[in-house]
């Protein structure tokens, strides 16, 4: 959909951060350029390239794995962790599938991964549960990166593993051609009765933009190779407006959204007590970009944003009446302001780059039967970050950016004995306020060359410091919906990660491909580790055989992961207007502590390929994806065996005179999914023994462009 452009080219890309360009910046009329630097934005299905294209963005320092917003409207995830489960290097924790799944980046979830809607965090309790969702329904989205290496340090040493960044148009930054752009999104599945629906607009005239979206997503109970997987239906329903005022040196704009829902957790316990959560949120967000025609100063970009979030635990006691165990709340607010300094000749070559200021402030509370899951905590982060890069000719630059911050993390901590064991029934911790103050501080080096062919090459290392979390400090209770009894340590001290990773990529042409390897040691990283007990609603009742509580400490140890994530396709026959062609990926991680025993939850070896044809406005491929049986399990672990996901999928795509139909595009097509009926067990998840992933799934999709 072409867009009509303020005068110059917003969002000059800072090769240094490796971040993305929104999906409405793609075709602009630029009036004045201010090139910062080369990095480029990924092609983008639906803007120009034809869909099941590899997204490869070769001119990064480090991994992109990108998921348009037409890949999107085809897979229909009602889930971030489902719309990235199965990409190179990349799963989810699947604790209740469609609803509550986290994305996992190299065998990190939760405190490591951090997630951002248009910029700013997504300000959710996900991080603190694996039954807690993400507050984000896909389908509104334009675009989901997952970044990985150290352009994760403009967000904070809670990026470690990486960021998935959810772009959309919520706070507009163009004006359609023709005044007015809308698109429809539906679709059925079969697996689980799943109902799809989302629409958006955008409109504007003059300087000023707007911008509404809604969604409504239900699916029941899905079905399993074994049979129904109880309490697994989900709903969710909410939507957004926003407004932004265009000129001819920037922009600046405001949005406001809601999100509500309710979905039911798996499993043999939370089945029987019909366990389920209600997550809502109202969020506020703003951003803004201004560039100055003269001064040192090539561009000031802002980012801000407020929400309140709660939601409700529900299930049924031992009494048979159903009831509220807890209510999560979580208030945060975060703000950062980024300054882009003009190229500078040295005698090198040109440097380019940017410096910015973070703060966020993050207050979580739960109260009810759960309420000694965590005391009220109040976690407040002000952060400097720079980043520079120096192109020196002949395709070779370097790049440097390093980040310092101050936390502050006040709570309740529990002393606990060494054994976590109690002396009697009526043994409690004893408790006080604690203030832990930490200042992390972390730096990157990294080189990329152009080769010949269109191949570039990367090298980049990394040491960056992450600061404990709330949780991580000061849990000491029972969390009903994940079954665990949770124990926090408040003397845990910084964990350090220092990380070497090389790459290969190539975008264009015939064969795409875009792979990693990488190494990266650990000191003092923090884990839930299974003691091998369990618990009821109280400490004083642990070990003692009479709760089906499984009790999780928070420990540290020193470990080091490596692994290697692959993807690759290849252009063989043409066909019509486009090719037939090959696809393949492998991804796998290890991970292992000091004394030779195994980091839990790792995923395991993945191996896939395909073949598939775009051509006439056609879309068809088949792939199957093998992932081996996870035998390098934790204490406690139980292995997980193997499964095959055959995937298959037809779509037609085609344009229209919008002044004869009314509309511009429609697409419809078929996707189909774990054709084999295999039974697929995540070895990422807690619940991989209770919980058995969807089975055969056929989905209908439309998608309408006005």
């Amino acid at each position: 959909m072409s867009r009509r452009r303020y005068g110059f080219r917003r969002w000059a890309r800072i090769g240094v951060l490796g971040l993305a360009v929104s999906p409405a910046q793609a075709e602009e009329v630029s009036l004045e350029e201010i090139s910062v630097t080369a990095d480029k934005p990924a092609r983008r299905s639906g803007d120009g390239t034809p869909p099941g294209i590899l997204p490869v963005v070769a001119d990064r320092f480090s991994t992109v794995t990108v998921v348009s917003g037409a890949d999107l409207a085809r897979a229909q995830p009602t889930s971030l962790g489902e719309a990235l489960f199965d990409k190179p290097g990349l799963s989810a924790s699947t604790f209740a599938p469609g609803s509550a799944s986290r994305p996992i980046i190299r065998g990190l979830d939760n405190h490591r991964v951090r997630i951002l809607e248009n910029g700013t965090g997504v300000q959710d309790m996900s991080d603190l549960g694996e039954d807690h969702a993400v507050p984000i329904n896909p389908l509104i989205n334009d675009r989901i990166e997952v970044i990985r290496g150290p352009a994760g340090l403009r967000y904070g040493s809670q990026a470690v593993g990486g960021v998935v960044s959810v772009e959309n148009n919520r706070i507009p930054t163009s004006i359609p051609v023709g005044g007015v752009a809308s698109r429809v999104t539906t679709g059925y599945s079969a697996v689980d009765n799943g109902r799809n629906l989302a629409a958006t607009v955008d409109a504007g005239s003059g300087n000023v933009a707007v911008h509404a979206d809604a969604f409504k997503s239900a699916a029941d109970d899905y079905n399993t190779p074994l049979g129904i997987q109880r309490n697994s239906f989900n709903e969710s329903q909410g939507g957004a407006f926003g407004t932004s005022y265009l000129f001819d040196r920037g922009f600046v704009g405001l949005s406001f959204s809601h999100f509500d829902s309710v979905y039911g957790i798996p499993g043999l316990g939370s089945a029987a007590q019909r366990t389920r959560l209600d997550p809502t949120q109202d969020k506020l967000q703003a951003r803004g970009e201004y560039r100055p025609l003269e001064g040192p100063i090539a561009a000031i970009r802002f980012w801000a944003g407020g929400s309140n979030y709660r939601h409700n635990e529900f299930g049924t006691g031992p009494n048979g009446v159903e009831d509220i165990e807890a209510v999560f709340k979580n208030r945060a607010v975060e703000g950062r302001i980024e300054l882009d300094h003009v190229p500078v000749a040295t005698a090198l070559g040109t440097l380019t780059g940017s410096f910015g200021f973070q703060a966020d402030r993050r207050k979580l509370r739960i109260s009810g039967a759960e309420g000694g899951l965590l005391r009220p905590t109040d976690t407040r982060v002000q952060a400097a970050y720079l980043f520079e890069e120096l192109a020196l000719g002949g395709g070779l630059r370097f790049q440097a950016a390093g980040r310092i911050e101050g936390n502050r993390v006040a709570g309740t901590q529990a002393l606990f004995p060494s054994d976590f064991l109690p002396n009697g029934p009526a043994d409690e911790p004893a408790e006080s306020r604690r203030l832990r103050r930490f200042a992390p501080k972390s730096a990157s080096f990294g080189a990329l060359q152009d080769l010949p062919h269109g191949f570039v090459a990367s090298l980049t290392g990394s040491y960056v410091e992450r600061a404990p979390t709330s949780p991580e400090l000061f849990s000491r209770g029972p969390h009903e919906a994940s079954a665990t009894f949770e124990i926090g340590d408040p003397n845990l001290k910084l964990e350090r990660a220092r990380t070497v990773e090389v790459g290969l990529r190539r975008a264009d042409g015939p064969f795409r491909l875009d792979a990693t390897g990488y190494v990266t040691r650990y000191t003092g990283f923090v884990y839930k580790r299974l003691t091998g007990f369990t618990c009821g609603d109280t400490f004083g009742n642990c070990g003692i055989g009479g709760g089906d509580l499984r009790q999780v400490v928070y420990s540290q140890a020193n470990t080091t992961f490596f692994g290697a994530e692959i993807g690759s396709q290849l252009d063989l026959v043409p066909v019509g207007d486009g090719f037939a062609g090959i696809s393949a990926q492998y991804d796998f991680v290890r991970a292992q502590f000091d004394d030779g025993s195994f980091v839990p939850r790792i995923p395991p070896h993945r191996v896939g390929g395909g073949v598939f044809l775009r051509a006439d406005g056609w879309f068809a491929q088949v792939s199957l994806l093998h992932a081996f049986a996870q035998t390098q399990t934790a204490a406690l672990e139980t292995s997980t065996p193997g499964y095959n996901d055959l995937k298959a999928e037809i779509a037609y795509s085609r344009p229209l005179d919008p002044a004869v139909h009314g509309l511009s595009e429609v697409t419809l097509g078929l996707r189909g999914t774990n054709l084999l009926d295999d039974v697929i067990r995540n070895a990422a998840s807690f619940r991989k023994d209770e919980v058995v992933l969807p089975g055969r799934n056929v989905r209908l999709f439309l998608t309408a462009r006005f």
